[in-house]
């Protein structure tokens, strides 16, 4: 396993200001890499003290235990990939908490939001706890875990979405498993009446959803972005706006794929926030069809280029406020069924930051951007204690790139169960080459550093008193 590259001493450079005194100790100290933060771009050192950023700046005259030089290479805040589905408990041989983890930190990201429609599906308490003990020791980034809507809990939510651990509740307006499916607007309205914090919601309309199907044609997955057309997601988003308003609550609306709907979310981005996927950003029917076949396929589905366009212009109008993978693994197995036996969903969350940080190098987005799309947007639309931001007293975590490393994509580089992914062989300028999670390298240029130390992010409003 190849170390981190350390260094005895740190030498003099630049004309920062220094922060700390002279012969200030930390445990690590960041050297001679180029900063990404709120203050902009530049060439900056960041000293680590248990576990937290301690000192931004010129630490030339610092004493640490540990330096990491990393001349030519970026310092980002840690990366938040902000849905996610690991598949445990349930159906464990396409992924599970530890080998989606795997992926996560093997692909520069500290964090994860993990979805509940899982089986038996996370609804309550107990489920969103057992969920937390699987974690410990388990996973390799940090983690919380959405609570599912269904029918039958929704007197429950307000309790369930305080849980520490819990990153707020997901909702499904179009199927999904088991029991969670909240189709009518008489218990939409009911979830937001009973919560607090900001939901999250999968924007389908189940009944359009059920008069098309006559709409798939079998063996042809390319009718499958015909069968849920762009209308079923804009009927839904709109729906939820329009509850949501009425019940004064904040909603986020996940991965979403028109640009009626981002027109749509314009106008009410008060109430609403927006996620879009790299999946979304970067593929086009008809081609992901013909070269993907049922491997293209996905909810929301990836629709035309003049609807991906739309996307990247609100991406650049500041309407997307996150990015996230939708990671969704299925074998190669399944996936290969003849449409519409095959199942919707693609891994990503190993794939997010090389793919967006491509597009960054090809000018779709500023580095800036990046950042604002992978950590801050999450701090600030979740209340993240302590993490989205390189900030001195927040969690020292760090997503380290190489800008320059230009690669082809091929699946013998993914950890994550299912062992195949959309973008194999693209090639893609920009990637991870460090991830560090509090203070310490979790992963070096490619290899896994220590054991599975991830722990539960905390939020502003259900912070445990001690």
């Amino acid at each position: 396993m190849q170390e981190p590259r350390i260094s005895a001493a740190l030498s003099i450079w630049g004309n920062r200001e220094a922060i700390p005194e002279m012969g200030t100790t930390f445990d690590l100290v960041l050297k001679g890499g180029t900063v990404v933060n709120h203050d902009g771009i530049g060439p900056r050192d960041v000293g680590v003290t248990g576990g937290r950023i301690a000192a931004i700046g010129d630490l030339a005259d610092a004493v640490a235990e540990q330096v990491l030089e990393l001349k030519g290479l970026h310092v980002l805040p840690g990366v938040i990939d902000t849905q996610v589905h690991f598949r445990e408990p349930g159906p464990t041989h396409k992924e599970d908490l530890e080998s989606g983890s795997r992926a996560a930190v093997m692909g520069g990201v500290t964090g994860v939001f993990e979805m509940p429609n899982t089986n038996p599906s996370t609804t309550d308490v107990a489920a969103l706890k057992d969920k937390l003990a699987r974690a410990r020791d388990r996973m390799w980034c940090d983690h919380a875990f959405y609570a599912g809507a269904s029918q039958d809990n929704v007197d429950d939510l307000a309790a369930l979405e305080q849980t520490p651990g819990c990153c707020g509740i997901k909702v499904f307006m179009g199927s999904s498993t088991g029991s969670l499916l909240v189709a009518d607007d008489a218990t939409l309205a009911r979830v937001l009446a009973g919560i607090r914090r900001r939901a999250a919601f999968h924007c389908e309309d189940e009944d359009r959803l059920e008069a098309r199907k006559d709409q798939r044609v079998s063996g042809d997955p390319s009718s499958h972005p015909v069968w849920r057309d762009e209308q079923t997601a804009y009927l839904a988003t709109s729906r939820i706006l329009r509850l949501a308003r009425a019940a004064g609550r904040a909603v986020h609306i996940l991965h979403v794929t028109t640009g009626a709907e981002m027109e749509l979310l314009a106008q009410n981005h008060d109430i609403a926030s927006v996620e879009v996927t790299p999946q979304h950003l970067t593929l086009a029917a008809p081609n992901a069809y013909s070269e993907l076949g049922t491997f293209a396929q996905m909810n929301p589905p990836i629709r035309g280029e003049d609807d991906r366009e739309a996307l990247w212009r609100a991406l650049a109008a500041g309407i997307v406020d996150v990015v996230g993978s939708d990671h969704a693994p299925h074998s190669r197995e399944e996936k290969a069924a003849p449409y519409p036996a095959s199942p919707s969903g693609m891994p990503g969350v190993q794939t997010l930051v090389p793919v967006m940080l491509d597009h960054v190098n090809r000018g779709r987005l500023s580095l800036e951007r990046f950042v604002d799309l992978t950590s801050a947007g999450a701090q600030r639309l979740f209340g993240l204690a302590g993490k989205g931001r390189l900030a001195v007293g927040y969690d020292a975590d760090f997503t380290i790139a190489d800008m320059k490393a230009r690669r082809t994509l091929n699946e013998d580089w993914g950890e994550s169960k299912c062992g195949w992914t959309p973008f194999r062989g693209h090639v893609l300028q920009g990637w991870p080459v460090g991830t560090i999670i509090r203070g310490r390298a979790v992963m070096w240029e490619g290899e896994l550093q220590g054991s599975a130390h991830g722990r539960p992010i905390r939020f502003w409003n259900t912070l445990e008193k001690k």
